[in-house]
């Protein structure tokens, strides 16, 4: 389910970011605002508000709905900031690199996040990787540079977008980091943290608009009193919001190697998807960087797997002619226990 919200954003926001060139010939609506910074705000002030709302319902409704309370703390809220900071810049980073690549090589374009999560991991919290995960990155460094080849060789590549999408990647593993180091600030409560991270981007947001001269682009947008931009910018936020609930419960009902592989399986579909949908005509060693890249994806997370799991301690069985500490039955006190 998360994956359908991943890929339906991806598709919406790419929609409402792209030049009027690739706009879907059914929606008689073609969008041409140039403010990807201004459509990533929204986004955020969109999940700050359902956080708020869920909160609110939650405190209504208790029997039917479970959500953490939300309060804003200046204390707290500063303390996420480097985590906002680099929250801002991996969602504007991303927006860009969607904005000039298309959909079918997105993924590629955005590959280098799991190179970019080892290296981090080793120059930042000092966590060596195994040769048979780097040998894994190797192959997903070598699907991305023949990915990119094969775009310049069609005549499509976007270098800016290229640039922006090795920037998003970077700025995704430094998002995982931080996450895990600013949790404990909001009492290792996801959504906690998620509204004070979404709320500190509204405000970090509004002067790289203003930089970007995005503002006076909105000011002057054709259709800023259309509804129906309006509901496809709310719908992406929802989706956005939806995506990392569904994400949530995912991991926890399954594990974060499920996951991995149903996000493997995710970007192998949206690229299908994408080539269809837009009629696009790919070479076969465009499809074969696509494919390594995937494998490559998919192959690390098994052996990240195995690691874990020959990590993790292994449980010995108590002999039988031991009784365990803690019985699951609840019986009578035998006399003999009575010594004392």
């Amino acid at each position: 389910c998360s994956r359908v919200f991943s890929i339906a954003l991806v598709f919406l926001n790419k929609y409402l970011l792209s030049d009027p060139s690739l706009k879907v010939s059914l929606i008689q609506f073609p969008i041409q605002l140039d403010a990807p910074l201004f459509v990533t705000w929204y986004q955020c002030v969109v999940t700050v508000g359902l956080c708020f709302a869920l909160s609110w319902l939650a405190k209504k409704f208790p029997a039917y709905i479970s959500f953490p309370a939300m309060t804003v703390d200046r204390k707290i809220s500063r303390e996420v900031l480097p985590l906002s900071i680099v929250f801002v810049a991996m969602i504007a980073f991303n927006n860009l690199c969607l904005k000039y690549v298309g959909v079918s090589f997105y993924y590629v374009g955005r590959s280098l996040t799991t190179v970019f999560n080892v290296v981090c991991s080793y120059l930042i919290l000092g966590k060596t990787t195994s040769y048979p995960a780097c040998g894994c990155c190797l192959l997903i460094i070598g699907g991305f540079f023949l990915g990119v080849d094969q775009e310049d060789a069609s005549g499509s590549l976007s270098v800016s977008g290229v640039v922006y999408g090795v920037l998003a990647s970077l700025m995704v593993a430094l998002n995982a980091i931080y996450t895990q180091r600013s949790l404990g600030v909001v009492g290792d409560n996801i959504w906690r943290l998620t509204m004070y991270n979404n709320l500190n981007a509204c405000f970090l947001f509004l002067p790289l608009m203003l930089f970007n001269a995005e503002l006076g682009e909105v000011m002057y947008f054709t259709h800023l009193f259309s509804c129906w931009f309006w509901t496809l910018l709310t719908i992406s936020g929802v989706f956005g919001f939806m995506m990392g609930y569904v994400t949530g419960w995912q991991i926890q009902a399954t594990s974060a190697l499920t996951h991995n592989i149903s996000g493997t399986a995710k970007a192998a579909a949206q690229t299908v998807m994408a080539v269809i949908w837009w009629s696009e005509i790919k070479t076969g060693m465009w499809w074969v960087s696509n494919i390594v890249v995937l494998f490559g994806s998919g192959l690390y997370t098994y052996v990240k797997g195995k690691e874990l799991k020959a990590s993790l301690p292994t449980v010995t069985s108590l002999p039988s002619d031991k009784r365990p500490l803690m019985s699951t039955k609840t019986s009578e006190p035998d006399d003999d226990d009575d010594s004392n």
